[in-house]
């Protein structure tokens, strides 16, 4: 099962990366979970100076921007 987490502060691009990364999941089939990390403390732990911030599997893909459906499934079948 593959892991994705959401990094930011609550902000409008925050959420729709949030319910972008949920929609992917749902339109891809990828049996997946989806965080979302809003605490600072937390978010300094992740080095985010940026956000949103889109990470699978403890990886780093997108920051800074609000991530596409699309794009989101492409990186989860990769």
């Amino acid at each position: 099962m593959r892991t994705i987490k959401v990094l930011g502060t609550g902000c409008s691009k925050c959420n729709v990366t949030y319910q972008n990364a949920q929609e992917a999941i749902k339109r891809s089939g990828i049996e997946a979970t989806v965080e979302k990390i809003e605490d600072i403390e937390e978010l300094m732990n992740y080095n985010v100076l940026t956000t949103p911030v889109l990470m699978i599997d403890e990886k780093q893909l997108i920051k800074g921007r609000v991530a596409d459906v699309n794009e989101i499934i492409e990186l989860l079948k990769n």
